[in-house]
């Protein structure tokens, strides 16, 4: 474009805008002969407060369970007495044991091989105890790579002899 063409294009688009906002600020906005408006009308509700009884009887038909603080209470309290009887029950003279395939790979430390042996709930304690006792018995350059069977049932010093050979 040359000069004067672009001063022109200017000039009309500068026209146009003005033109637009005359419009917008002089021109009737909202009053339409098409348009009808609805004024509000203030409408007053009076709630009327429910007793206690009728309260419960809507809850209860809609589907949910009234308690008061006290039969809660008393239902989480049998709950829980339940729920110790059932465990000691479940208890009776029988011992879980748990049994775990540990899969030693190269670079592996006694402290990874003890945190194996804590996820998989063969031995009690922390990893770094297992390595402290490995350290002990002085065997921790005896790991190597490998598959090995234990359980919970042996004791820690039978998982260390049988992981460290």
């Amino acid at each position: 474009m040359k000069i004067n063409g672009l001063s022109s294009f200017a000039a009309g688009i500068l026209l146009a805008t003005s033109i637009s906002g005359a419009v917008y600020l002089f021109g009737d906005h909202g009053t339409s002969s098409k348009a009808t408006v609805k004024t509000p009308e203030k409408q007053t509700t009076v709630k009327a407060e429910l007793s206690e009884t009728e309260m419960k009887d809507k809850l209860a038909a809609a589907g949910f369970v009234v308690q008061t603080k006290d039969e809660y209470d008393k239902n989480i309290a049998t709950a829980k007495a339940d729920g110790q009887k059932a465990a000691a029950a479940g208890q009776n003279g029988k011992k879980v044991v748990y049994r775990a395939v540990i899969r030693v790979s190269k670079g592996m430390t006694s402290i990874d091989v003890g945190k194996m042996l804590v996820k998989a709930k063969i031995i009690k304690g922390s990893a770094f105890q297992f390595s402290q006792v490995v350290e002990k018995k002085k065997v921790e350059n005896k790991l190597r790579p490998g598959t090995y069977t234990v359980d919970s049932d042996m004791t820690r010093d039978q998982v260390i002899a049988a992981i460290f050979k």
